[in-house]
């Protein structure tokens, strides 16, 4: 009998970074253990040894889409919450901070992606609250059209 791997506990940052009209940049990638499962989620990630929140931040703003932002362009946390979710195979159970930046819309650079980003990420694109509440994809947070209007 096999025991069932322990579920990784992490910490991460996300940011909602909101363009003039209020929409969101998102990245839709996939689960490479489950490449036909496509999902859209706000930028950021899991927090490096010795990161606070803030610092996870502005790194992975600066990864996922090649904008440079400092500590102080960030407001929040506007939410916390907890998930727990599967990727490659392992159980993540993950506290997770949303921060919100404003910046004008641009197109994001991905070449600053991590090795399992770039296989995995394949688009990415501004959504408004009400694109998210009328489309079939799915996106995470589940209540992110909600949460766009809250931080508005």
């Amino acid at each position: 009998m096999t025991e069932a791997a322990a579920e990784i506990d992490r910490w991460a940052a996300r940011v909602l970074l909101l363009d003039p009209s209020g929409r969101v940049l998102l990245l839709r990638g996939c689960d490479p253990a489950r490449p036909d499962h496509r999902y859209w989620f706000t930028v950021g990630g899991g927090l490096e040894p010795g990161e606070t929140l803030a610092d996870a931040a502005v790194r992975e703003v600066y990864e996922e889409t090649g904008l440079r932002i400092a500590a102080g362009d960030l407001v929040g946390p506007v939410r916390t919450d907890q998930v727990q979710f599967p990727f490659d195979g392992r159980w993540y159970s993950q506290e997770q901070a949303f921060f919100v930046v404003r910046t004008d819309a641009f197109t994001a650079d991905v070449t600053h992606f991590a090795g399992y980003e770039a296989a995995t990420i394949d688009v990415t694109r501004w959504w408004s609250a009400d694109e998210l509440d009328a489309t079939a994809e799915r996106f995470y947070p589940a209540d992110l059209a909600s949460l766009l209007r809250e931080v508005g």
